[in-house]
């Protein structure tokens, strides 16, 4: 009886990890199709947290040409390392026009994301290249978003921009949320975990 009910939990566990293994591959191709734009406020006051948005919306304005004949996440990476001192300029000369002399550092990373919610998408959790601007100290909030495809202006009608470049399973995985959502929850714990042993 104990090998039979062994057998059984052994066979449960396997097809559930046999039928996460398709999501979880789909989520990870999605890391690699995609630059993120992870912006850190110097703190939490309402003051930097509003210098964070009005930086926020400059550098989209910059990096919005930069992208416009940009085919592969490859390129976007490249042209945002060749700009990155326009891109740290414009943050500064943003600050600057409103009263404030924080320094602005910037770099092209890897870093890990949980899942997040952008108005209609979800993006899974795991890692991500993404430009990460740090204003000051950096000990405020962040925000951040997909800069590549463009998905940080207009998020609804910019959808469509990623629907162009992702596979369609992959586009199905981030914008159908509620049919994921327990995956996207095994998912963090499965990234918090390999993260623990790296």
């Amino acid at each position: 009886m104990k090998k039979l009910i062994k057998s059984m939990v052994t066979a449960v566990v396997l097809v559930s990890v046999l039928s996460f293994l398709p999501f979880y591959e789909e989520c990870r191709n999605i890391s690699d199709e995609v630059l993120r734009i992870h912006i850190l406020a110097d703190s939490d006051s309402q003051y930097d947290q509003s210098l964070k948005l009005k930086v926020r919306d400059e550098i989209l304005k910059y990096t919005d040409g930069l992208y416009s004949h940009v085919s592969s996440k490859e390129q976007a990476v490249n042209i945002t390392n060749e700009h990155i001192n326009e891109i740290i300029s414009t943050a500064e000369n943003t600050l600057k026009a409103n009263g404030c002399n924080k320094k602005v550092s910037a770099e092209v990373l890897d870093m890990n994301f949980n899942t997040r919610h952008y108005d209609n998408i979800t993006m899974p959790s795991g890692n991500y290249t993404a430009l990460r601007i740090t204003i000051g100290s950096g000990n405020g909030k962040n925000w951040w978003c997909v800069m590549y495809p463009s998905l940080c202006l207009y998020s609804s009608s910019d959808a469509k921009s990623l629907e162009d470049e992702l596979s369609t399973e992959q586009y199905e995985v981030i914008t159908d949320a509620p049919k994921y959502r327990f995956k996207f929850k095994i998912l963090e714990y499965f990234d918090y975990f390999c993260n623990l042993l790296s």
